[in-house]
This record gives C-alpha cells, structure tokens and sequence, in this order.
C-alpha cells in the first residue's frame, strides 16, 4: 500500500464549492484506504494498491464529475515525492515565514523553452525554482496574496495545469502521508 495526496486545483477559493466529506467519500468509494484531508482547499490523503499517479488523479477527476458535476483539476504525489519537495525547498534555510514560502505542483514537467522564458513581473521581488513537477516560490517582501506571479500565471507561462500550496500545507500534508 502506498501513501498518496491528491491536489484539487482550485477547491473552495473560488466558484468551485467541494464539501470535504463528500471528497472522502468519493476517494473512499474509488477503493482507496484511510482517507484523509485537510484544511478545507482539497488535499486528500489516501493509502492505494494502485501505482500509477495518473491513473489516481484520472479516477478521482472523473468521480468528481460524474457524482458532483464538478470539473477539478487533480494532482497526485506520492509520500515519497511528498518528502522529497518537503525536504528539497532552496529557500527553507532563509525564511521561517511559511506563508511567504510556496510550492506550485505541476501536472507534468514544463518544456526547457518555457522554464527559461519565464520572469517575475516587473516590479515584484519574486525568488523562484523550477525542479521536475515543481516550482519553488519565495516571496520575501510579502505574501503571495499581493503579487502577480500566481498559480494562474505560472500555469499561463509554462504551459501546464498547477495548483499551489503554502509551505506550511507542504509540510503537514508530508507529515500526513509519512504515517
């Protein structure tokens, strides 16, 4: 059995409303184990025999669908990827502010053409780092509710769908899956 946490892109901050009982019921009903979430913004974590982290977020998209009319995009990491985005933040050793440290996970690794075409918007005082499936983000001036190098942006950008999460959601939801 594997420790997985599925992603929802979008869940409860803006139009798309997702009660997180029924997104427990949903992952349970698919056959998936000690399901678990957190906060209210559509992180679940769940145990699988399946192995395939595409082939989770496809089923968990298409449930949600066909029981809520919801389209959501789904990301899936295992507790392995989980610890190692946990474990790997370039900016973790100078800032203790976890709201000013984020992570924006990405359903697929972006084109090279695209990673080294993107900047910080004029003005802003942004730090950023791409690795894989993620992109590290360090706001040290302020928070990310004040800048323009959003999760919408980025997906803009690089071309691929992404949901972020502050640190302190990274941190709990690999602490969650590790058991």
């Amino acid at each position: 059995m594997t420790r997985y946490v599925a992603l929802l892109r979008g869940v409860n901050v803006g139009s798309v409303r997702l009660a997180m009982a029924d997104l427990r019921r949903i992952v349970t009903d698919l056959g998936h184990e000690d399901v678990t979430t957190y906060l209210q913004s559509g992180n679940v974590a769940f145990g699988s025999s399946v192995r395939d982290a595409e082939k989770l977020a496809a089923g968990i998209e298409r449930a949600l669908t066909d029981e809520l009319s919801l389209t959501v995009p789904v990301l899936v990491r295992s507790g392995r990827e989980l610890a190692a985005v946990a474990g790997g933040n370039p900016y973790a050793d100078r800032e203790d502010d976890p709201k000013r440290l984020l992570v924006a996970f990405l359903a697929t690794a972006p084109r090279e053409s695209t990673v080294d075409a993107l900047t910080v918007p004029g003005g802003e005082n942004v730090s950023f780092t791409v690795t894989g499936r993620e992109v590290f983000l360090h706001f040290p001036d302020g928070g990310y509710g004040r800048s323009k190098f959003t999760n919408a942006y980025l997906e803009k950008k690089l071309g691929v769908v992404a949901t972020t999460r502050n640190w302190k959601s990274v941190r709990a939801l690999a602490e969650l899956v590790a058991g």
